[in-house]
């Protein structure tokens, strides 16, 4: 498995508007096992994306879809930068099955 972890900031108070193109314009993406958006309690311009493919080149493969790259392109003039990027190696959890 292939995990990701991001902490995205947005533009001054338009933190609800990009979460919520981050979860309603993108749909099914092939390989995805978990894909999490989550505000951060400490930064009200800040959420967090915590995802989980089958392998990297699932989540490569994703950045390709036109559903995906049209959430992008919406979302886009919303994010002010991105704080933190962590890639993992996930070895199971709940609603997900062990690595093996």
């Amino acid at each position: 498995m292939y995990g990701l972890i991001g902490k995205m900031k947005a533009v001054p108070g338009q933190r609800d508007a990009l979460a919520t193109i981050l979860l309603q314009d993108v749909g099914p993406m092939p390989g995805c096992l978990s894909y999490v958006v989550a505000h951060d309690p400490a930064d009200a311009d800040a959420i967090w994306i915590t995802e989980v493919w089958t392998d990297q080149e699932s989540h490569k493969a994703s950045l390709t879809l036109p559903a995906v790259q049209q959430a992008i392109a919406k979302a886009r003039p919303l994010i002010a930068g991105f704080d933190s990027h962590v890639e993992t190696v996930p070895v199971g959890g709940h609603g997900l099955a062990k690595a093996g």
